[in-house]
């Protein structure tokens, strides 16, 4: 029998299945029934993956919500293209846009206080990455997507695209201090 030519009986299913393919088909679905449990047990109680809502939104009524949050909390300027720091309080809804190529505003967050955050993109799939965490979160334009957030650490952590969004997309980076 050639591995090129078609078998010589097309109901191949109907035929014995030989002992060891029996076992590692038997091997193989017990693995994958392991990481399946795993998946939920991993996530339920080891708090590994975030669990995040996602909504339909537009352009302008994400805009509209995050300039409001801009308007509304701003402290100082950053930067040479006078991005905003936002300091909302504790339980806000606080709001970042990414789009080509950089993630807006920043945000200052209290540590051990809870918010969340609102992400979109404005063009582009973007990949949400919060450096040195471990949180990875790919941004999808016309989708809102909202998490949790409770920062348990002090310090300034960097934003980084880790969705390639084009020519730029190296230089496409954020800013959120906890204080």
């Amino acid at each position: 029998m050639s591995a090129i030519l078609p078998p010589s009986e097309r109901l191949w299913w109907k035929h014995p299945l030989d002992r060891l393919e029996a076992v590692w088909i038997v091997i193989a679905f017990i693995w994958c029934m392991v990481m399946f449990f795993m998946m939920v047990f991993w996530h339920v109680y080891g708090k590994q993956n975030l669990a995040t809502e996602t909504y339909k939104t537009t352009p302008d009524k994400f805009t509209a919500a995050t300039q409001a949050m801009v308007d509304k909390y701003t402290v100082r300027t950053e930067t040479d293209q006078n991005v905003p720091v936002v300091r909302p309080p504790e339980g806000s809804d606080i709001y970042m846009i990414g789009r080509l190529w950089n993630w807006w505003p920043i945000l200052e967050l209290e540590k051990n206080k809870s918010y969340k955050l609102h992400l979109t993109s404005m063009d582009y799939n973007h990949g949400f990455s919060l450096q040195p965490t471990n949180i990875n979160i790919q941004v999808v334009p016309g989708y809102e997507h909202v998490i949790k957030v409770t920062p348990n650490e002090s310090g300034t952590f960097s934003i980084i695209c880790n969705e390639f969004c084009g020519i730029n997309h190296h230089t496409m980076v954020g800013r959120m201090y906890v204080k």
